[in-house]
């Protein structure tokens, strides 16, 4: 594809979909997700809501894990591998040899997937920003929704968290409400409001139209339409409650009926790869003695980092040593992610991401997690044999915790089987 690096552009993917009939305009309806954290949760929380009201589904998100077909699903299934290369072959041969990025490409076979088979809602995850994501050419979605707003991809929406949230509003459409999770400033509230106000985008924020309790059991959602008792989510971590409550707050102005006995269904059976996932099978849990534990999670910012460490602290509770494993791309920042997490980490073995131009020397990324107060961080050939360093090192039971990529969290999910 070409061009080869991310180039955030509207025009030449509005020019493909034109070539293929615009297969954007004849969609079900559309509800848009933009955000840093938690918008693959917030949709995984919102298809499993929707399929189990007996709804139809269609599905896109990025980037995947193992296998490339995971970025689609088309009424409520991973996209056959022999449809997907015929639309890619379709896309491509329409294209002409124009200039066109990945993305761009992979999400106009994906408009054409859901525009030829029926639904009765499309859930579409932006891919980098919003105003110029290859996804942001749905003229009219029916909801849009903006999850938690950190830092990253700084080389392409700004510095600050302002200015990242002002390119995430680029989704916004007149008319169209407008879901807003909690923010970690007021200022970054504050931009979203702005640019709803100028849009036209009537606004549903966190603390305003939504909210959520947490309970010992559950949380309650409260809105200005209904109040549910919910049970935990099925993906870990206090932030799951808001990625839950997020998507619930979605549902209210989809104008589809979704019975409540759906959404506790869909918030309590809902699975997503790689976000504190438990490894309990597989070879590389395998290598682990009894009473240890190995989990797995794609976070890789300082946002995920917080709420890392919150589950951290829970885990620290039972008296086992917290030991990580890290992997993580050279574009990211290793000490705003592992300062919160420090305190409760007693060892730490980074790896390179294998196949990836752009991973962090290992040995940097170990010199980094010292700086933050992780004093014992070892680079390592592979993460089979920081595991079993790890296990040799270790007498009593431990919990292992593979974190820092998505791109190193598939190939460990590939790697375990």
């Amino acid at each position: 594809m070409h061009p080869k690096v991310i180039d955030l552009s509207l025009a030449r993917v509005e020019s493909l979909l034109t070539a293929l009939g615009r297969p954007q305009d004849r969609l079900p309806p559309v509800i848009h997700v933009a955000g840093t954290n938690g918008k693959g949760s917030t949709l995984a929380f919102l298809r499993a809501m929707l399929e189990a009201a007996g709804l139809r589904v269609h599905v896109y998100t990025s980037p995947h894990l193992v296998w490339f077909h995971e970025r689609i699903r088309v009424a409520g299934a991973l996209i056959d591998d022999n449809a997907l290369t015929a639309l890619l072959e379709e896309c491509e041969a329409v294209n002409g040899g124009a200039p066109i990025t990945f993305f761009e490409v992979t999400t106009a076979a994906a408009f054409l997937a859901f525009a030829r088979t029926p639904a009765d809602i499309v859930l579409l995850e932006t891919g980098l920003g919003g105003r110029l994501d290859a996804t942001n050419v749905v003229a009219r979605p029916a909801v849009t929704a903006i999850t938690r707003i950190s830092y990253d991809h700084m080389q392409y929406l700004g510095t600050t968290l302002a200015e990242i949230a002002a390119e995430k509003a680029g989704i916004f459409k007149p008319d169209v409400p407008v879901v807003v999770a909690p923010q970690p400033e007021p200022g970054v509230m504050d931009t979203l409001r702005d640019h709803a106000t100028a849009v036209g985008a009537p606004l549903r924020a966190y603390g305003d139209a939504w909210r959520i309790d947490p309970g010992a059991a559950g949380f309650c959602f409260q809105s200005t339409t209904r109040t549910l008792d919910l049970p935990m989510p099925g993906l870990l971590g206090a932030h799951q409650l808001f990625n839950a409550g997020t998507a619930i707050a979605c549902l209210d102005p989809l104008g589809i009926p979704i019975a409540d006995t759906a959404v506790r269904s869909g918030v309590a059976d809902v699975t997503w790869p790689a976000r504190l996932q438990r490894l309990t099978i597989g070879p590389l849990a395998a290598r682990l003695p009894p009473g240890w534990d190995l989990w797995l999670d794609g976070g890789h910012n300082d946002s995920a980092g917080e709420v890392l460490a919150i589950q951290a602290a829970r885990w620290r509770d039972d008296g086992r040593p917290l030991l990580l494993i890290v992997g993580m791309l050279a574009t990211k920042q290793p000490d705003a992610f592992l300062r919160p997490l420090a305190p409760y980490v007693t060892a730490l073995r980074s790896v390179a991401l294998t196949g990836e131009e752009a991973s962090q020397d290992p040995a940097v990324l170990a010199a980094l997690a010292q700086t933050v107060g992780v004093f014992d961080a070892v680079p390592m050939a592979s993460p089979a044999a920081a595991l079993d360093a790890l296990v040799a090192q270790h007498a009593g039971p431990a919990r292992v915790l593979i974190c820092g990529s998505l791109y190193l969290a598939g190939a460990i999910l590939a790697a375990n089987g």
